[in-house]
């Protein structure tokens, strides 16, 4: 079974049209965010991310991006600092994690 971290909080951020197929994101990534569909590499659940940032070192055309450990780091403190659940809502907390 796989860990979910946050929900929705994520800095993760793919880009379908720049991605070439070559799947070392699938290769290196340590919890299974990603798989081959077809041609193209798809997010089986972002949620699953740690943000280790693996997937987007090696990502030779920059189809993938993550700030490495700001999302749920973000959304603790801002939650902390409301009162409310962990959250990446950019336009409440003016910080921009997801």
């Amino acid at each position: 079974m796989k860990h979910k971290y946050l929900k929705n909080v994520v800095s993760l951020s793919y880009a379908d049209e720049k991605c070439v197929g070559c799947s070392r994101c699938v290769e290196v990534c340590p919890h299974g965010v990603f798989e081959m569909n077809e041609e193209k590499v798809q997010i089986v659940d972002r949620d699953f991310c740690m943000e280790c940032g693996a997937c987007a070192l090696n990502c030779l055309v920059r189809a993938l991006s993550v700030n490495q450990g700001v999302g749920c780091a973000a959304a603790f403190i801002f939650g902390w600092i409301t009162g409310t659940e962990p959250s990446c809502d950019s336009n409440a907390s003016n910080t921009k994690c997801c």
